[in-house]
Parts: C-alpha cells; sequence; structure tokens
C-alpha cells in the first residue's frame, strides 16, 4: 500500500487550502449523514476518512476560478 500522503502534500496537489477544506468538510458532512465511505480504513472521524478519499483518487476537489469575488 502507497505511503499516506500528509495535508500539506494534498494542499500542494490541489494548489487550494480552501478547495481541499471545502471538499474534505462536505463529503465529512455526507459520512456523517449516512453516506458509506468508500475506502476502508481504521480512522473513524469522517474529515479523515474523507481526506483518505480525496487522497486515492475517490473524491474530486473542484477548484475555483481565480478572479472571482
Amino acid at each position: 500500500m502507497a505511503k499516506a500522503k500528509s495535508v500539506q502534500e494534498l494542499v500542494n496537489e490541489t494548489k487550494s487550502k480552501y478547495a481541499l477544506v471545502v471538499a474534505a468538510a462536505r463529503r465529512g458532512r455526507a459520512i456523517m449523514d449516512g453516506y458509506q465511505p468508500l475506502v476502508e480504513v481504521h480512522a473513524t472521524k469522517p474529515v479523515t476518512i474523507a481526506l483518505e478519499e480525496i487522497q486515492r483518487g475517490l473524491v474530486s476537489v473542484e477548484v475555483p476560478p481565480s478572479g472571482i469575488k
């Protein structure tokens, strides 16, 4: 199994801390609301599970276009 990426590595890949946080929070909320996790992990916290899903490419992170206010 591949080594787990750090949160900083995920931020560097997505190019947006904001987009990563929003994606992890939304997916974490979905897991709390009863959606099944897409990965088998030992973690119990929904956001940790969501970050693992993002790392494995099962959940996408949408980066908003720059310049929008």
